[in-house]
């Protein structure tokens, strides 16, 4: 496995369950060692950091906490080991929101409240690297929105930012670019929107009340049809957008929509990752009662 998380950019970092992305950043930052091959952080080893918070900020469990302590003092002790003042503390809980529940328990904090406790952590020492596992979980519709702008704002500063996520529409809505693992290999490294478009292809979308017929036309035309996502959606590769209203008009097929095709980051997920996943279920068809 072989990428490069650049300054300037929110790196987005998917692959399947036990694809290696948590194993990844645990190696990257000297938690995990590895055999062979190296990861370094502005291009040296994590363990030859002094006050490695100032070069690179981290969260990698929101749990890793002392449940007795408060959001506070949590910060503190963190702050006081890498040589920074108690006011950069309260500047980072002002950041990430925090400060209502500043001094209460970290313990019987909420799980979003606890991934703004690690954010707070990771930025304590105004790092140029940041790294998050999993940012966006737990968070309220509210957190995820806040979360997305904050992620992009940090892109915006001049910061490395590399997170790990498997919500496609988070990573689609917040990164410009994408790294795709599987099996603990690099599957692909590009910019998001170059993948969306080599996904989208030549492909039309196309809307139907009368699906089959639609399809015999096209079909006999030479174009290939697959049932999409959504009733009565199709999707037509093989004939452009204009020769597809021109044939469904002429054998009455009614349409509401001709439109090129657009895929979704899932869509390129699960296209790139089909040969990676590790778990596969079926889909129940009945149940019993």
């Amino acid at each position: 496995m072989s990428f490069t998380v650049r300054p300037g950019l929110v790196t987005g970092f998917v692959g399947p369950n036990g694809a290696g992305k948590s194993t990844t950043m645990r190696v990257i930052l000297g938690l995990t060692a590895v055999e062979e091959g190296t990861a370094l952080i502005g291009g040296k080893p994590y363990r030859s950091l002094r006050h490695p918070l100032h070069h690179v900020g981290s969260l990698l469990d929101a749990a890793a906490l002392h449940p007795g302590r408060s959001g506070r003092d949590h910060l503190l002790w963190l702050a006081h080991s890498q040589g920074l003042a108690a006011r950069r503390v309260d500047q980072v809980i002002e950041l990430v929101g925090l400060a209502p529940a500043a001094r209460r328990r970290a313990g019987g904090y909420s799980l979003g409240m606890r991934q703004r406790l690690g954010i707070a952590a990771a930025l304590l020492g105004d790092p140029p690297i940041v790294m998050l596992d999993e940012p966006f979980n737990g968070m309220d519709p509210d957190g995820i929105i806040w979360m997305r702008g904050f992620l992009r704002s940090l892109a915006a500063q001049g910061r490395a930012v590399l997170v790990s996520s498997h919500l496609m529409s988070e990573v689609q809505d917040t990164a410009g670019h994408l790294v795709v693992v599987g099996r603990g290999r690099t599957v692909a490294d590009a910019g998001v929107a170059e993948l969306i478009a080599a996904a989208s292809g030549d492909r039309v979308a196309l809307r139907t009340t009368a699906g089959t017929a639609a399809v015999r036309v096209l079909t006999q035309a030479g174009a290939t049809v697959a049932v999409a996502t959504g009733r009565g959606a199709l999707t037509v590769s093989g004939l452009p957008a204009d020769r597809i209203v021109r044939l469904l008009g002429e054998n009455a097929v009614p349409f509401s929509e001709v439109s090129a095709h657009r895929a979704t980051l899932e869509d390129v997920y699960l296209e790139l990752t089909r040969e990676a996943v590790e778990f596969h279920a079926t889909t129940p068809t009945e149940v019993s009662r």
